[in-house]
């Protein structure tokens, strides 16, 4: 990033021909927006790479979105970057893709600190590789304190798996009754994931052209815009954003309701 994009403004300048910044409505920003940032192995292949130098182009993408959207003024990012399914993966892989997360967490420190971002992982990270974990909850302690955009990294997450995980603990508070099941409601099952004190997501984008959640944030995208685009992760970037945004705030938001123009 160049010092002089520093704002909206500069960060935003020159869109591609097909992109009209005049009809971007920055008050209606989606107050976290989530990606599955799928696609790095095919677009490694497509170019005749190894899948770890399309796990590598996808962090830079990532890097591009954290600053737009801290640009953008958007409370949370989440994505998903590793999920409970991706073990079955070779070693090979998944031994490069630890190493790459705990050598990109502390890269990328100096970019956290400096945009005020803090991180939160979803998932159980107890069970990742020692030295993975530990530069995990180094990161953790270092960003704990900043007050600007939060970056909700899933890593180790499966949705099937958060939700048990909760009904557990919810079990475990009833046991030592501190909690009537007779109070157990949505607020209750909320308090209990991974993203307990977030906002829901009101945009999932994912990248690839995969028509799927792949057992991602099963509670919390009950009333999410969805937004797919057939690019890969690694061509992502800031204006594919800008795109999805733009086509969030062409939706009519209901909520299972009806809006005022279609009650009348």
């Amino acid at each position: 990033m160049n010092s002089d994009d520093s704002t909206f403004e500069t960060y935003f300048a020159n869109p591609p021909a097909d992109i009209d910044m005049e009809a971007f409505d920055r008050s209606r920003v989606p107050r976290h927006i989530s990606c599955i940032m799928d696609g790095n192995g095919r677009w490694a292949t497509s170019r005749g790479l190894s899948r770890g130098e399309g796990h590598k182009a996808g962090i830079v993408s990532l890097r591009e979105i954290i600053t737009a959207c801290v640009r953008l003024d958007v409370e949370v990012l989440s994505a998903y970057a590793f999920s409970t399914e991706n073990w079955s993966r070779p070693q090979q892989e998944v031994n490069l893709l630890m190493h790459l997360f705990a050598k990109t967490f502390i890269e990328e420190l100096p970019l956290l600190h400096r945009e005020n971002v803090k991180v939160v992982f979803l998932g159980d990270i107890s069970a990742l590789p020692e030295q993975t974990r530990e530069v995990f909850e180094y990161g953790l302690k270092q960003t704990e304190d900043h007050t600007g955009m939060t970056l909700a990294l899933a890593v180790n997450y499966g949705a099937r798996a958060e939700l048990a995980r909760a009904a557990r603990l919810i079990a475990e508070d009833v046991r030592a009754g501190t909690l009537d099941p007779e109070q157990i409601d949505e607020d209750t099952v909320a308090a209990h994931l991974y993203t307990a004190g977030l906002p829901d997501p009101e945009l999932v984008v994912r990248t690839s052209g995969e028509l799927r959640l792949s057992n991602y944030l099963l509670w919390q995208v009950a009333y999410a815009e969805f937004y797919i685009t057939d690019t890969y992760w690694p061509d992502f970037d800031r204006w594919g954003l800008i795109r999805a945004i733009l086509a969030f705030q062409g939706r009519d938001r209901r909520f299972g309701g009806l809006t005022q123009s279609k009650e009348s």
